[in-house]
């Protein structure tokens, strides 16, 4: 923050007057700054979260990790499903048995790195005396081609006018900005914090998904063309179910909002695949009946 007497001197005095009310900086689009504003929510600064991470997306997995979900997919860990060939021995090619099965190593290494970032991220706008971070962003991607993946968490930290910090001293968190943070607050819900989860589940594919997944029906299949791939299909909803119920777990009592889920699959191969899930959202509380906001003033005039 720079005052009038450290200002260089060949800025109008409307600058300096500027540097002398303190400088901020924000990762919110205009729009989405006016209408903090309008709430009572003053910027304190652009926030983020780093963090990097040695990986191996199809290093050694221990196969048949036993009992947790079972047929009914209904527990947390241990995910494990075994197709069986219908043809009997055919020969020692023959993909006589298939298996899908959950793979915690890469749900706990997604978790581990996502909550590093954040956790630095949220460390940071407190040390500077911010309430909450509106307007997160996340993003997890592969940082070169050596097996590193980096996380990174980033959103603008806002302190409430007149508001008391959070009595445990950690801001709260959400993806909202602007008018939807708006509407979310009128309806009655204050922000808690944004809320992740990661599912991660290995198609190991028999026969019929090999045949079924290179397009072919081969004689030894069971299924006609334009079958489904029931052993795929599988692992998808699986891996929605095991993300859902890990997001479930964090809210407690709460409610989540904004929900966005998306799904990555990837070839492997021969049929082999590994299914990716990852569910975002906003976990949210109710504090208040429904409130509408007053009027927005307008923040410029144009004279």
């Amino acid at each position: 923050m720079a005052v009038p007497s450290e200002a260089p001197g060949d800025l109008p005095e409307a600058a300096v007057r500027r540097f002398a009310e303190g400088a901020f900086t924000s990762g919110l689009t205009v729009p989405d700054f006016a209408a903090c504003l309008q709430m009572g929510l003053e910027p304190v600064g652009f926030t983020q979260g780093y963090c990097v991470m040695q990986w191996q997306w199809y290093g050694s997995s221990p196969m048949g990790m036993g009992g947790g979900f079972g047929s009914q997919w209904g527990g947390i860990r241990g995910y494990s499903e075994t197709w069986n060939c219908p043809h009997g021995f055919v020969s020692g090619e023959h993909r006589s048995w298939g298996q899908n099965y959950e793979q915690a190593w890469v749900e706990d290494a997604w978790t581990t790195g996502f909550s590093t970032a954040y956790d630095r991220m949220v460390e940071e706008a407190a040390s500077g005396g911010a309430h909450g971070i509106v307007g997160v962003v996340d993003s997890v991607q592969p940082l070169s081609d050596m097996g590193v993946l980096e996380f990174r968490v980033q959103g603008t930290a806002v302190r409430v006018t007149d508001g008391v910090p959070p009595a445990d001293g950690r801001p709260w968190t959400t993806y909202l900005a602007g008018q939807r943070l708006t509407k979310l607050v009128e309806a009655g819900y204050a922000p808690v914090s944004i809320a992740a989860a990661v599912s991660s589940v290995r198609v190991w594919a028999n026969c019929v998904t090999h045949y079924l997944t290179e397009g072919s029906n081969s004689m030894f299949a069971s299924a006609t063309a334009g079958s489904e791939i029931t052993q795929t299909v599988t692992a998808q909803t699986v891996a929605r179910k095991i993300a859902t119920h890990r997001v479930r777990s964090q809210l407690g009592h709460d409610s989540l909002h904004g929900a966005a889920l998306s799904t990555v699959q990837r070839e492997l191969g021969e049929g082999d695949a590994e299914v990716e899930c990852v569910l975002r959202g906003n976990r949210v509380r109710r504090f208040k009946e429904f409130d509408p906001m007053p009027a927005p003033r307008p923040t410029v005039r144009m004279l």
